[in-house]
């Protein structure tokens, strides 16, 4: 009966793509992506909320060790399940975090896979509805735009298209996940589509609106991360922001370094998938039989430290006996956040999935906490903590995806209005900087960078990062001995079309260049011609190619250089020539596919 409802929905869709214009139809397919995303959410979210109720309600009924002996077993038991789902279902693997979209935006036309429409729906609710110490952003943005972009290879729309309808269910993913349909937009086009035009906004405002409406009548409040009450604004503290900005900007380049570290071990340790699984699991679990709050997500403990009684987070733990102690809490929140980069690490490298936005948030509002509450029990001032846990979120968001913007509206949105606004544009603006000082690439681009496949924002450099240098060589130019003279040179010219030669030794070394336009003058003299030698006439290459080289690096060496022919040197031997021309007309090959598919 599914089956046939969908199949109706495509013969609808399909006629309204052709009664209506290519404008009016990318407005409906914004809707309808939008919506697609926001019922991703509705699952992960509801999934993971009522996880994460059914262990608060075992620890708090069954008194285990008086410290929640569930949540230690949820989460081993919850990578576990990833592992399998992904090798007995998913052919192996997964690729997890939103840099696939980059890569698929700048280097695959926009075409991503479609086992990614249910793939992350299904692992990340598995690792993070069952405890895993990640978020389910990430996997939702990945969903919505694997909707987005399979949608549009199903309506067979061109590559414009589809960049602007993964840029819809990108946008509507965030928008659902907080009810913050700004920061949905600002999140789309501030991280991911970063040469979006101007009259893309309004196909993606749509998505993330509709996205929004969707979650806000689906899905129960309490779900999603809010702050209904805050203290008002003191422009006295801003010295106290610029700081906690400083703060969140080092603490964020911690973050990034020491996730990736974690990750990559247990990512790269040469054990089979489960045994992976179960040790990497098994060190989670004893990091969250200490510390309950690394568990899942991490929102509810996120509302705690806003509210009047952050004390509360110490009670089912270890330390409940200090629960209002407050430099005992201080400590807790500490460790809390230092370790949650190890926490996320250990979640995504041994196996499970999800992605950092989550713990971005955690790990800002401890730090927010942390640092004003630290100050005010020194006694030099007296902060708004609910305010500094808060804007703290915004700095760290910022500084990890190098997406202040984002980090603003979306700490704007889920506090119910602009009063902090001031704030978090010191904040999110100063980690920014700090991270992008020590950090040139934000966490998901960082991976890229890694692979070299790294993402930037100027489109043409990602067309010729699809090229490969090896297919413009060209190897069968003619070429020539130093030792002789010029009439070797004059009966190539005057049988070949070459205007360049390479002088080559006898174990095939380049020695030199000869190119027609300096030896014009030359060549017309008959006694010059036959008494020259060639190795007089040859000079140095300005700019040596090697095969290995990206053709992005080409092209800046025929810039620099300012020549239209370049020699290849392959193991250090001659190997060929690129021309300028041959590589231009790569690009607009490429290009025009790319526009047409």
């Amino acid at each position: 009966m599914l089956k046939a409802f969908f199949s109706r929905l495509e013969q609808i869709i399909a006629l309204a793509q052709s009664a209506l214009s290519p404008k009016n139809f990318i407005f409906l397919s914004s809707v309808l992506v939008g919506i697609s995303s926001a019922l991703a959410v509705i699952v992960l979210k509801t999934f993971a909320h009522w996880v994460f109720r059914f262990a608060t309600y075992v620890t708090v009924h069954t008194n285990l060790f008086n410290v929640g002996l569930i949540k230690i077993m949820l989460p081993v038991i919850g990578i576990m399940l990833t592992v399998f789902v992904i090798n007995r279902f998913l052919g192996g693997s997964i690729e997890k975090g939103t840099s696939q979209i980059l890569y698929a935006v700048a280097k695959k036309a926009s075409i991503i896979p479609k086992k990614q429409m249910y793939a992350q729906i299904a692992t990340s609710s598995l690792t993070v509805g069952l405890g895993g110490s990640a978020g389910l952003e990430s996997p939702i943005v990945i969903t919505g735009a694997a909707f987005g972009s399979n949608y549009a290879q199903k309506y067979k729309l061109q590559y414009k298209d589809r960049t602007l309808l993964i840029g819809c269910g990108v946008a509507a993913g965030i928008a659902a996940a907080f009810n913050a349909p700004i920061a949905g937009v600002l999140f789309a086009v501030e991280v991911l589509l970063v040469d979006v035009s101007i009259s893309a906004f309004t196909p993606i405002m749509i998505a993330a609106a509709t996205g929004a409406l969707v979650s806000a009548v689906a899905l129960d409040e309490s779900i999603l991360l809010n702050f209904p009450t805050r203290q008002t604004f003191n422009f006295h503290n801003i010295p106290y922001y610029i700081l906690l900005g400083v703060c969140t900007g080092f603490i964020g380049v911690y973050y990034a370094r020491n996730f990736q570290k974690a990750e990559h071990y247990f990512a790269h340790l040469r054990l089979s998938p489960y045994k992976k699984a179960f040790f990497g699991a098994s060190i989670l679990a004893l990091l969250i039989f200490v510390f309950p709050t690394l568990f899942g997500e991490g929102y509810e403990s996120i509302r705690t430290l806003a509210e009047s009684d952050p004390g509360q987070l110490l009670e089912n733990t270890l330390f409940k006996d200090f629960r209002d102690n407050n430099w005992a809490l201080l400590v807790f929140v500490g460790c809390s956040f230092m370790l949650k980069a190890f926490a996320t690490g250990i979640t995504l490298g041994s196996g499970g999935n999800g992605g950092s936005f989550a713990p971005a948030l955690f790990l800002g509002s401890y730090v927010g906490f942390f640092f004003s509450k630290l100050l005010n029990m020194t006694g030099l001032t007296n902060l708004p903590v609910s305010n500094f846990t808060m804007v703290g979120m915004s700095g760290i968001l910022s500084g990890l995806f190098h997406a202040p913007l984002t980090g603003i509206f979306l700490i704007a949105e889920i506090t119910g209005g602009y009063g902090l606004m001031i704030p978090l544009m010191i904040v999110a603006s100063i980690s920014f900087a700090i991270s992008k000082r020590f950090e040139i690439h934000s966490l998901d681009v960082k991976n890229l960078a890694k692979k070299g496949h790294a993402f930037t924002s100027n489109k043409d450099s990602n067309v010729l990062s699809t090229l490969e240098t090896n297919s413009i060589i060209q190897t069968d130019y003619l070429t020539v001995s130093p030792d002789e003279n010029l009439e070797k040179l004059v009966d190539l010219i005057s049988h070949s079309n070459q205007v360049i030669f390479a002088v080559v030794s006898k174990e095939n070394n380049l020695l030199g260049i000869v190119h027609f336009n300096d030896i014009r003058e030359i060549i017309f003299n008959t006694y010059r011609v036959k008494y020259t030698l060639i190795k007089e006439v040859m000079v140095q290459p300005v700019a040596i190619i090697h095969p290995s080289n990206s053709m992005e690096i080409v092209m800046n060496k025929f810039e620099s250089s300012q020549k239209t022919y370049l020699p290849v040197i392959r193991d250090d031997k001659y190997y060929g020539f690129i021309s300028k021309y041959a590589a231009l007309e790569a690009y607009r090959t490429k290009l025009k596919s790319m526009i047409i598919e």
